[in-house]
């Protein structure tokens, strides 16, 4: 079973791509099948022995529709497409600006001797001296419309007669019936004028008018659902300088190779991933991370392409380019979650699936029954054209995918990349959290905390002691060195040296011997701790690892080294169990030290002493006992325990595998990102149902008004026209609802971290 996406091309509403989602489904060898209305994108579970491209393809056209295999764009042709909907647009808009140019001179004439102090006509189209001229009047104005307006016809009739009707077969009937109607009384006015009074041009007119109006803000509206992915792609420059024995060339982008060396001037943005060979600088990568503050960045660091290099030049070698480059891989995230769906949004699209062949049995019969209680065709008619048009389901279809869409790009501003929009649904409501203990909680790069010595001067004892570790690749004796480097302290040469495995390291350093090391080794050598026994074991009960340095017979001094939590880690989980989480740590770390993090970071509760392939099993056993579980992890090992939770959260700066395992990612390596993201899906969701709400909320109150309840109670008849009004606000309203979740997504938070500066 593989999963492929399809383009499709000639979606107008919810309706249409329930019924893509309806055929592609029933397909054999096809085991699910999902519709992105806002991205025109199909995702496709298929078994790829059963189900070749062209059957696909074959099964969406006999539906209405082109499908094509779906390819990621280059950069030029994004460009291009990005043209190309400029003009679209641009083509949409003369269209509709002339349609409202005709449409006020139509309604003028149409409906100026209605009120109170009817309007002046010429005599030559008057409706009283010259009825076929008044009639013919309103036919040629109303015919450029609707030529202006042919795309409803042309889709909607198609769709009807394929079996699939959708929101432009409701436009076409509804219209077409009107004019049609119209038609038939003009050509009947010179035999009888009276039926001058049955012409409802007006009516299809203006409805085409009004629905291409909020089809053209729709439009314009959806294609800022995707400015930040738009943003990401401009990051990259267009050339970059190679530098190559001496000589400096300028080339394109796509030339640049791995392993190639490039020069990043102060103020150019860094073309392509790879590690600074020479030169030193701040670089910003806001854009990338959401930390607005520059990085500084040394030989042997990361940078990243797309990020702005702020002080000195710096030669950068090539370690990743094309798709594989940080940059390529965030917006195939963002375009992944874009183009899946939510599990909300299937009750829409379900709905939307039998609401347009219901809507236009509602239509016939409600014109029917007013038509038993007696009144005339023109009456009827506009029973019927008024419930097919206020009842269009493209607020149905937009509702989720726009919030959808709109929610990932402010993710991804705030470098949270969401890999998917049933995982931006489901984080809003775990019941609990599992956090990995190194580099999630903590740093995951142990520190020296303290250095203690009570016969020498503790500069002196670090001198020693990082000396002897300088020949040393374990971590602990990497974290002495780089402090001795940090404070200044000259090495000396070591004789001698010698490993000793699971206890320590020993040494001479000018002909003296030194050890250095646990408990254990002190105990091998017959050497008493007992003046810094009561500092080791205080070091032990706050989760740092004491280590001794002794002589043959003596022991000299203590260093204390931790991997220490990040600064923000109890904040954030103190934010997260005030939204009602329960927080866990697991770790391997032994119990005692776990305990010791725990008291630091107020976790619920602690798992320790756990293997890496035990860790999904704690997944498992919380689903039974909490509910749904968020994991947060950074390490290979967390990989099946990112996948086994039901939101796995990968830290940024952890292994490729966890990341590729995750659901989503915190760029910044923040556990207040993993809070934000939590907050972002609960305000995604809250749009979404707001959005459903007013969707809803349109057609449930405006398919009984142009039913004609009103009209019982009081003779209020709802014309067409406005009709047409209320479903083009619809559709705005529920795009609007979504563009503004960019402002109010994380508001509060960034408010909060405001006041806590």
């Amino acid at each position: 079973m593989i999963t492929k996406q399809y383009e499709i091309k000639g979606m107008t509403c919810a309706a249409c791509s329930s019924a893509v989602e309806r055929v592609t489904a029933k397909m054999e060898g096809v085991t699910k099948s999902s519709v992105n209305l806002t991205t025109n994108l199909l995702t496709i579970t298929l078994d790829e022995n059963k189900v070749k491209d062209e059957d696909v393809v074959a099964k969406v056209d006999r539906a209405g529709f082109v499908a094509t295999p779906y390819i990621r764009k280059s950069k030029e042709e994004r460009d291009k497409a990005e043209e190309n909907l400029a003009l679209e647009v641009k083509k949409t808009q003369r269209k509709v600006f002339v349609n409202i140019i005709l449409a006020i001179p139509l309604l003028y004439v149409s409906m100026g001797h209605m009120v109170p102090f009817p309007l002046p006509l010429p005599q030559i189209i008057d409706m009283h001296h010259n009825p076929l001229n008044f009639a013919l009047t309103q036919l040629i104005l109303t015919l450029v419309i609707l030529i202006n307006g042919s795309k409803f016809y042309s889709v909607g009739i198609k769709s009807l007669f394929k079996g699939h009707p959708n929101m432009d077969s409701l436009v076409a009937v509804g219209t077409g019936s009107a004019f049609l109607y119209s038609l038939v009384m003009t050509i009947g006015i010179p035999l009888d004028s009276s039926k001058v009074h049955h012409l409802y041009y007006e009516s299809a007119a203006v409805v085409v008018t009004l629905v291409m109006v909020g089809k053209f803000l729709e439009q314009r509206s959806k294609s800022k659902t995707g400015d930040a992915i738009k943003k990401l792609i401009q990051l990259t420059p267009d050339t970059a300088t190679v530098v190559k024995d001496g000589v400096y060339t300028e080339i394109s982008i796509a030339q640049i190779q791995v392993g190639d060396t490039v020069l990043v001037k102060p103020g150019e943005r860094i073309p392509v991933d790879g590690i600074i060979v020479e030169g030193t600088t701040t670089v910003d990568e806001a854009m990338l991370t959401g930390e607005s503050i520059p990085v500084e960045k040394e030989q042997e660091d990361q940078v990243i392409g797309g990020s702005v290099n702020h002080k000195g030049s710096i030669l950068v070698k090539v370690n990743r380019v094309g798709e594989e480059t940080t940059l390529s891989q965030i917006v195939r995230m963002m375009e992944d979650a874009q183009g899946k769906k939510a599990p909300i949004s299937k009750l829409a699209d379900k709905v939307a699936g039998y609401f347009v062949p219901g809507v236009m049995i509602i239509a016939v019969i409600a014109a029917g029954t007013w038509a038993l209680l007696g009144h005339d065709l023109a009456f009827c008619l506009t029973i019927f054209v008024s419930v097919l048009v206020i009842a269009c389901p493209c607020a149905l279809g937009l509702a989720t995918p726009t919030a959808i869409m709109v929610g990932t790009g402010v993710g991804a501003n705030h470098g949270i990349l969401i890999k998917s929009g049933e995982a931006l649904e489901t984080a809003h409501h775990v019941q609990s959290i599992i956090l990995d203990k190194t580099g999630t909680i903590t740093k995951g790069q142990p520190e020296v905390i303290g250095v203690l010595s009570k016969d020498i001067e503790e500069r002196q004892l670090l001198g020693i002691l990082a000396s002897l570790e300088q020949n040393s690749e374990h971590p602990l004796g990497e974290a002495i060195v780089k402090k001795a480097k940090e404070n200044n302290v000259e090495l000396g040469k070591v004789q001698d040296f010698q490993s000793l495995t699971g206890m320590g390291i020993k040494g001479k350093l000018e002909g003296v011997p030194y050890y250095v090391g646990n408990k254990k080794l002190m105990d091998e050598l017959g050497v008493e701790i007992n003046e810094y026994a009561q500092d080791g074991d205080r070091a032990a009960e706050l989760g740092q690892t004491p280590m001794y340095a002794a002589t043959k017979d003596k022991v000299i001094g203590l260093v204390s080294i931790a991997d220490p939590v990040k600064p923000d880690s109890k904040k954030a989980i103190r934010k997260m169990k005030n939204l009602g989480i329960k927080v866990y740590m697991v770790t391997g770390d032994n119990k005692k030290t776990a305990n010791a993090i725990a008291k630091q970071v107020d976790v619920d509760e602690v798992i320790a002493e756990v293997l890496p392939d035990e860790k999904v099993n704690v997944v498992e056993m919380l689903q039974k006992k909490e509910g749904l579980v968020m994991m947060v992890g950074d390490g290979i090992n967390d990989a099946p325990a990112l996948s086994g939770a039901d939101v796995g959260v990968a830290i940024g700066s952890g292994s490729d595998i966890a990341i590729d395992s995750a659901d989503m990612v915190v760029v910044k390596s923040s556990l207040n990102d993993v809070y934000k993201g939590i907050l972002l899906s609960k305000a995604t969701i809250r749009n979404i149902k707001q959005n459903l709400f007013w969707a809803f909320f349109y057609n449930t109150l405006g398919i009984p008004l142009a039913a004609g309840a009103l009209y019982a109670i009081n003779g209020t008849l709802l014309s067409p026209m406005f009709a047409g009004l209320a479903m083009s606000l619809s559709s705005v309203t529920v795009v609007g609802n979504a563009l503004m979740l960019r402002h109010r997504a994380l508001k509060g938070e960034e408010n909060d971290e405001r006041k806590t500066a």
